[in-house]
């Protein structure tokens, strides 16, 4: 039962479907101090997740009603994370779209699951899986460290600062220009971040902030 004195604020968010990625989610932004209300139609999966969620409840977020006493209009986020049940999924995301929810996030196993989820009212679409395959894929030949792909074609990544760098200012080294990507910022062993100036000069060893599209920030990554 939700004590009476939880009054969802700006940032609050509720989860709905709490499989490995919406705890994941809902104990993460818990972490970072949101109101979170979680919900999943399983007593066993709520009982389990009583002692790490503040706030979590056994309902059926596919009945309007329900989540409408559960105050679900109040939220200014929800995160729909059903992936396994396509209908329940889609409902879902329908009914927060009905009742006005402004920021509606929808897990989706599929483009398919995607595509019908932005169309009954997901303002954004997560591929949890295809997503973190596409990271590994380009993590596995140790050419990036880290990389995040965006919707849009652009890529951020962490990579190996390539021989020709070594020892020259960024004004000198001209990589924005040679190569179509942005050093953003420099990581130096036993240092701290080191923001990217003109006269910043790279040295063996240090690795690269860089972003630009992603086949750019690919083939720079690749020059290592």
């Amino acid at each position: 039962m939700l004590d009476k004195t939880f009054p969802p604020k700006s940032d609050s968010v509720m989860v709905i479907g709490l499989g490995r990625f919406g705890t994941g989610v809902a104990q993460a932004l818990v972490t970072l101090g949101h109101d979170v209300l979680a919900i999943d139609s399983s007593a066993e999966t709520v009982q389990r997740l009583a002692s790490t969620l503040p706030h979590v409840v056994q309902a059926d977020a596919t009945h309007t009603e329900t989540l409408k006493q559960l105050g679900a209009q109040d939220f200014a986020h929800a995160v729909v994370s059903i992936g396994s049940d396509l209908e329940s999924s889609v409902l879902t995301v329908l009914n927060l779209s009905q009742i006005g929810i402004k920021d509606i996030w929808a897990k989706a196993n599929s483009q398919q699951h995607g595509r019908i989820a932005e169309r009954v009212g997901a303002h954004h679409v997560v591929y949890p899986e295809a997503d973190m395959g596409a990271r590994v894929a380009h993590l596995v030949t140790g050419k990036m460290i880290d990389f995040i792909e965006f919707d849009d074609g652009f890529a951020i990544a962490k990579t190996h600062a390539p021989r020709e760098t070594h020892g020259k200012p960024l004004s000198q080294s001209q990589v924005r220009s040679r190569h179509g990507v942005t050093i953003v910022g420099i990581k130096r062993r036993h240092q701290d971040f080191i923001y990217a100036r003109p006269e910043t000069e790279i040295q063996p060893g240090d690795l690269l902030i860089v972003a630009g599209s992603t086949g750019m920030v690919e083939r720079f990554a690749g020059r290592f």
